[in-house]
């Protein structure tokens, strides 16, 4: 798990870069919460979302945002942020030129980031948006969401209620053959504590079926079978 300086918009930005054995392995971006509400590339969900796709085998990052730990900069109200995830991405292609996808993860803003990302750059093929914050931002943009992905929020977060999320997410249009699949964690608030458990095993089993690739109608089948075994 080297740490790593990237070259960003407005300077340095810290990192953790796993690379990943195989030169034509898939890409994995995982995107932090508020920089000013305690988000950064060392919290719980965020190291949770780095392992899941580092023991897959994905070539990782991990980074802070500007004015984030190490990271130069000043918060910049997601634009720059947004700025600084792009060049991430960049950086992760060149360093592996044969990649043959890639996902972005994220968290609260992170996830807010990582959507807007996703419509800008087609190699993205999936996401996994943990506890997206859509009583706080837009997300109007995704139209339609260019690929399928993973909705997960906890049923007592009390920052982003899960109520405003699932109003959003109906009203979202879907590129035909996408598909947002959502889980909810019970008692789990907005940080995820004593439920990371849980949390993982959601994002496992997901990623299990999209590693299987099995259709978009099986989706809610295999969701519950594997809730079933917890």
């Amino acid at each position: 798990m080297p740490e790593v300086i990237i070259p960003g918009p407005d300077g340095r930005l810290e990192g953790h870069y796993a690379p990943a054995e195989s030169d034509d392995a898939p890409l994995a971006l995982i995107l932090h919460a508020h920089p000013q509400g305690g988000g950064s590339m060392n919290t719980r969900v965020v190291t949770t979302l780095y392992d899941i796709f580092k023991n897959r085998g994905y070539a990782v990052v991990r980074f802070n945002v500007r004015g984030v730990g190490n990271s130069v900069g000043e918060y910049d109200h997601g634009q720059g942020e947004l700025q600084d995830a792009a060049t991430v991405l960049d950086w992760m292609q060149a360093l592996n030129p044969n990649a043959s996808y890639c996902w972005v993860a994220g968290h609260s803003f992170g996830a807010w980031i990582g959507m807007q990302l996703l419509m800008r750059r087609p190699e993205i093929r999936g996401f996994i948006s943990v506890a997206p914050p859509m009583n706080m931002y837009d997300f109007g943009f995704l139209a339609p969401c260019p690929a399928s992905g993973l909705m997960l929020y906890g049923s007592n977060d009390r920052i982003c209620p899960p109520d405003e999320i699932e109003r959003v997410c109906e009203r979202i249009r879907i590129q035909r053959g996408t598909k947002l699949t959502h889980t909810v964690i019970p008692g789990a608030g907005h940080l995820f504590d004593n439920h990371t458990e849980e949390m993982r095993e959601a994002i496992e089993a997901y990623l299990d079926y999209r590693q299987n690739g099995a259709v978009d109608p099986e989706m809610d089948a295999f969701m519950a079978s594997r809730k079933g075994r917890r």
